[in-house]
């Protein structure tokens, strides 16, 4: 009983009642304590290193994604599909000897980005160990958090001795990994209406990564650019031939010789520039 002070009479002044207790400005005190301990938290916290969107709300997608947008009307390329930008421009990467292709490039106004598709193992995501190897490789490179996670900036060299700068992004989607090297204003400047617009049409980009068996960092399996209105004719006639959907009969066209390595730009190349392809890029110049 002496422990908390209930073991002597109290007199008179002693029994007067004491002011009570403000309840409101404990509770207000209180909460006050907690955001200042969840705001120490957020401040001392690592930056995130994972691109949680991908899939509820916001891309790159899968094609069995349940929130997948649409991509009837996108520019089919095998391993991905591309979604309509007015007024772009689109390279392939071929190899020159196999005329495979190995990726491809949107150009649009001052800014570019590069897409490539990649497999990944099952159980893990691909970019950590790529990101790790490339910062590894290349002492100018460093990371920063971005839209799409942690990202990376790599000054590259041209010819003519100039130098570029680069925002390297990857996100990881199911068995695949789809990177994207920005350059121009879309890599330096985050406020431009350029970076915005490459930033959505990365986010925007469907993934197929098929069944066909790869090892991690294999590229996925491209083709040249299929148009929509050539897509869903030929996926109306594989229909009416064969009394079944593929949905993508094109791929027994696909050779063979599939690229291999890790991510690497060691390979024969060469750049290819794609016009009109029916009404999906009708505005590209």
């Amino acid at each position: 009983m002496g422990l908390f002070g209930f073991g002597k009479k109290k007199d008179k002044k002693e029994a007067e009642p004491v002011e009570p207790v403000d309840e409101d400005k404990v509770a207000a005190e209180e909460a006050n304590a907690i955001a200042k301990a969840q705001s120490a938290e957020t401040v001392l916290a690592e930056p995130s290193r994972e691109y949680e969107g991908r899939g509820e709300e916001r891309g790159p997608w899968d094609v069995n994604d349940d929130n997948v947008p649409d991509y009837d009307d996108y520019l089919d390329l095998g391993a991905y599909y591309l979604p309509f930008l007015q007024g772009i421009e689109l390279r392939i990467k071929a190899n020159r000897a196999t005329r495979q292709v190995l990726g491809s490039t949107i150009t649009y106004g001052a800014s570019s980005l590069e897409i490539e598709a990649f497999a990944a193992p099952k159980t893990m995501g691909l970019w950590d160990d790529v990101r790790a190897d490339l910062l590894e490789a290349n002492k100018n490179a460093s990371e920063t958090e971005g839209v799409f996670g942690t990202e990376l900036k790599l000054p590259v060299s041209v010819k003519g001795g100039k130098t570029v700068e680069t925002r390297i992004v990857a996100v990881d989607g199911p068995r695949w990994m789809l990177r994207g090297i920005f350059s121009g204003k879309a890599a330096v400047d985050p406020d431009s209406p350029e970076t915005e617009a490459l930033n959505k049409f990365f986010a925007d980009i469907v993934v197929e990564r098929g069944d066909e068996p790869l090892a991690p960092r294999d590229l996925i399996p491209m083709h040249p650019p299929v148009a929509p209105a050539e897509r869903k004719a030929a996926k109306a006639a594989a229909a009416a031939a064969e009394g079944q959907d593929g949905g993508k009969e094109h791929f027994k066209d696909i050779p063979d010789n599939k690229p291999k390595g890790p991510l690497s730009q060691d390979q024969t190349t060469e750049v290819k520039t794609t016009l009109a392809r029916g009404p999906m890029f009708s505005e590209v110049r």
